[in-house]
Formats: C-alpha cells, sequence, structure tokens
C-alpha cells in the first residue's frame, strides 16, 4: 500500500497546485504541454541514468512472445518484449491521456464542473470492471463494501444539487467516461504483462505522445505563451509523472478493483485537507461526510 499512498500524494499535489494559480490567468495548453514535456524528459533521464537500454537481447521475436504469453506458455514478457509493449502501450496512453483533458475541457463547457468531474472520476470503474473480467480480480466482501463507500464519497464529493438538474447522458460525457478510464486502464495493462523494471519506457513514450498531441493544439489556438505557463507545468509535470510511476507500482501487489477507487477517493481526501491547511477553506458538511466514508473504505479495503 505504500506505492499507492505516494500515487495518492502525487495526484492530490497536482490538484493543489492547479487550484494554487486557479485566479491567476493562464493559458492551459500551454501548461499542460509544458506538464507533458517535463514528464517525458524526466523519465527519459532516468532511462539513461539506469542504463535501461544497454545489454537487452532479442532472443525470441516479439510477436512471438505476445502468442506465447496469450496461449498461457508464459507468465510475463522479456525484457526485449517488455520495451517494445511499453513503447506500443504507452503511445496508445498518450492519445487517452490527452484526449481525456480535451474532453474534460468540453465537458466542463457544456455539462459545468461538478458533472464533469464526476464522470471523469467515475471512469475509474472501467479498469475495475476490467480487471475483474479479464483477470478474475475479484475482491473480497468486506472489501466491496470499501468500494463501494469509496465510490460514494466520489459522487458527494463531485456532485450538487445544480449539476444534478444538468445532469443528461449527452455523447460528450459518455466519450469523458471511457476516454478517462482507458487512460487509468493502461497503466495497468503495462504492469500486467511487462516488467516492472522498465516502466520508464512506457511513462516516456505516454508522456511523449501526450505531449506531441498537446502540442499541436497549443500551436493551433495560437495563444500566448509566457514563462508563468511553461513554469507551472513544469511543477505538475513531476507530480505527474510519479503518480502514475507508483501507481503501476501498487498494482503489483494491490487488486485493481480495490486501488483505483482507493487511488481516487484517497486524493480527494488529501485535496480537501490541503484546502484546510493550505489555502484555509472550510469544508462543507457532504466533504466531511465524504471524508469519513474514505476512511472507512480504507480500513475495510485493508483488512
Amino acid at each position: 500500500m505504500t506505492y499507492l499512498l505516494l500515487a495518492i500524494i502525487c495526484s492530490a499535489s497536482i490538484a493543489l497546485i492547479f487550484k494554487y494559480t486557479e485566479n491567476i490567468p493562464t493559458n492551459r495548453y500551454v501548461i499542460t504541454s509544458a506538464n507533458y514535456f517535463m514528464a517525458f524528459v524526466t523519465s527519459l533521464f532516468m532511462i539513461i541514468t539506469r542504463d535501461l537500454l544497454v545489454d537487452v537481447e532479442q532472443n525470441t521475436p516479439f510477436i512471438k512472445e505476445l502468442t506465447q504469453l496469450y496461449l498461457g506458455k508464459t507468465a510475463i514478457l522479456s525484457p526485449y518484449a517488455s520495451i517494445i509493449w511499453g513503447l506500443i502501450s504507452g503511445s496508445i496512453a498518450g492519445f487517452f491521456f490527452f484526449s481525456s483533458f480535451f474532453y474534460y475541457q468540453k465537458s466542463v463547457k457544456e455539462n459545468g464542473v461538478g458533472l464533469s468531474g464526476t464522470i471523469a472520476k467515475l471512469g475509474i470503474l472501467i479498469p475495475m470492471i476490467f480487471s475483474i473480467i479479464i483477470w478474475r480480480e475479484f475482491p473480497s466482501a468486506i472489501q466491496w463494501i470499501g468500494i463501494t463507500l469509496s465510490l460514494l464519497s466520489i459522487l458527494l464529493v463531485n456532485l450538487s444539487p445544480q449539476s444534478l438538474e444538468k445532469l443528461d447522458i449527452k455523447p460528450t460525457l459518455i466519450i469523458l467516461f471511457i476516454l478517462g478510464g482507458m487512460a487509468e486502464f493502461s497503466n495497468k495493462i503495462y504492469q500486467k504483462y511487462a516488467l516492472a523494471d522498465y516502466k520508464d519506457i512506457f511513462l516516456f513514450a505516454t508522456f511523449f505522445v501526450a505531449f506531441l498531441v498537446s502540442l499541436f493544439y497549443t500551436v493551433k489556438r495560437k495563444e500566448k505563451i509566457t514563462k508563468k505557463d511553461i513554469v507551472i507545468g513544469f511543477v505538475v509535470g513531476i507530480p505527474n509523472l510519479f503518480s502514475s510511476y507508483f501507481l503501476i507500482l501498487s498494482l503489483a501487489t494491490v487488486k485493481t478493483s480495490v486501488a483505483f477507487p482507493i487511488y481516487s477517493a484517497g486524493s480527494i481526501i488529501l485535496i480537501n485537507l490541503g484546502g484546510i491547511l493550505i489555502f484555509k477553506e472550510k469544508i462543507t458538511r457532504k466533504n466531511q461526510l465524504a471524508i469519513l466514508l474514505t476512511i472507512i473504505a480504507l480500513v475495510l479495503i485493508n483488512r
């Protein structure tokens, strides 16, 4: 659970950084591009310093290894195949990462922050369901109660009477739900089949592709680029990288159906606590209840 806790801390810090800058005029697309740039450069630095590409030999063709994996003749890919798998799955993940951000912005305009935030957070249901169906990672009865409580806490924090009035299943919301869920599920897809030692390759591919797509939209919008936006993006890039880094490590020891609701709900707790301690905010009663539910969920899931 240590890695999961570190992933939660990194995830919450991203939101707190954005909260700190929310009253400052910013170009979100520039910040996003700078964030992805810092993340992929940092992961590239980790690849080089750890010599991950040194003395890696291809003993078996990649396609043959995938076939053996599918047939159950092997449980994990070799170092060479893990690198190729990281580049392929990471590139796909990069499109999901940016696309989910793009549709979140679009959904906020159409459906409001509350409803968009809820749907984005509930995207964790996709990796949960897939892990149960594909890999039979069934939670225990007590863990199911904890998972349910954590999902309730997500709904409590994000939904309001105003957002419920707008509740209407629109294409934007459905796409946001799918893209957000697949972005999270991509971490599991890599972790399940590849060696954890080569996760930096996966993260490099993810954030490099996300950077290229984000840069395209940033240039296309032709908005002013400032040093302030770039600096904010660089600061966000580090926790963004390591939230995925530690999440991948946690998935090796914690069931996916358990890890994702705790990851999401735990981030909410830290964001609220950060709001109190750093920004002197007052927690509403519904958020107090959400925090209590999440704490109970954590206790139940760890039993």
